[in-house]
């Protein structure tokens, strides 16, 4: 019983969070769901746990598995109120991942978590995921969205993904088949893509940058926010035509660091800097910040988002796959024979 001196009563939502919205959320985010839907998933969202059935067109299936979240790339979408497109780069992270061993994506997963939930802003960056699932041909099945009081500021939120895909155990590429005097193919990327942003953002309060200004066509925030470019369906095709050695996902470490993990220990990646020119964003930022070309290298994937290596014979052909595809593929190197992981040739 309560007297005139107590406290009234608590309730969930006087603690901040508020369960009603979360369950307008889950009803808003069906058709957005229902957009990626693809055989073998059995249930939509709203259950405890996705189910997903392997069809019989597998004889001995692998699946393989990737988590990531978008970084502090996230900070910036937040001071420009830009969350469109943020979820693209969510689901690029994990489902580039698992592709470069050969896998077709099959579903994802995301966790939203914030201080407070803002249903209009969590719509458009579930909604951002949603067409990211598009474009890797994965099914969104499902997610968690977690409020959480004075976890995170007012405005604040963050992002993980999971992404599961399946290859047939015959056609898992692994990098053991990897050979000298293979060619090193890159892709383009779309710009940073999701690494080195706590890098930017030092440079962008280095120099007290307005966004605003253009360089080149575009704003400065519109270049830093273009989400990353996802590859899947291009890789897909290139193997169903060429017998692919190895492919790699560049990322944090840039081609120094990831190149390497995918070719065996007795060879080496020799790549030639004049193979390409950095977008301008590149040189802007290691201006601004007067960073090294080193780190540049080792921080951000410098224009090449994406590497694949075949045998020399099948360049011409990898090439032409990728071009209809619609990337735009350059030849970065060959594989060598050496001391050391990676070298500038």
């Amino acid at each position: 019983m309560t007297t005139h001196n107590s406290p009234p009563p608590l309730t969930y939502r006087d603690a901040g969070v508020d369960m009603d919205a979360g369950d307008a959320l889950v009803e808003a985010l069906k058709p957005i769901a229902a957009k990626t839907m693809r055989p073998g998933v059995l249930a939509g969202l709203g259950g405890f746990g996705a189910l997903f059935a392997l069809s019989g067109k597998y004889r001995d299936p692998v699946l393989v598995s990737g988590t990531d979240g978008v970084g502090t790339k996230l900070l910036l979408a937040i001071a420009l109120d830009r969350h469109d497109d943020i979820g693209i780069d969510l689901v690029a992270m994990c489902a580039n991942d698992i592709v470069v061993q050969g896998a077709e994506p099959l579903f994802f997963l995301d966790y939203f978590a914030s201080g407070r939930l803002d249903t209009k802003k969590a719509e458009r960056i579930i909604a951002g995921i949603g067409r990211g699932c598009e474009l890797a041909g994965a099914a969104l099945v499902g997610g968690e969205t977690a409020e959480m009081p004075g976890m995170y500021h007012e405005k604040d939120y963050d992002l993980a993904g999971f992404c599961v895909g399946v290859v047939e155990r015959a056609k898992l590429i692994d990098g053991t088949r990897v050979a000298e005097g293979d060619a090193i193919i890159g892709l383009r990327s779309s710009g940073p893509h999701s690494n080195g942003y706590s890098l930017i953002r030092s440079v962008l309060k280095r120099q007290n940058t307005d966004l605003n200004q253009r360089l080149g066509t575009q704003t400065l925030a519109d270049i830093l926010l273009t989400p990353t470019r996802i590859y899947v369906k291009s890789l897909l095709a290139l193997q169903a035509i060429v017998d692919v050695h190895a492919m790699a996902h560049i990322t944090g470490g840039g081609l120094p660091g990831n190149i390497p993990r995918v070719i065996p220990p007795s060879l080496r990646a020799a790549i030639q800097k004049s193979a390409w020119d950095w977008p301008p964003i590149f040189s802007w930022l290691q201006k601004g910040g007067d960073i090294p070309e080193e780190e540049m290298y080792r921080t951000f994937n410098c224009g090449i988002g994406m590497v694949v290596i075949v045998e020399a014979r099948q360049t011409p052909l990898a090439l032409q796959v990728l071009h209809d595809q619609g990337e735009d593929p350059l030849v970065l190197g060959h594989i060598e024979a050496g001391p050391g992981e990676f070298v500038w040739a």
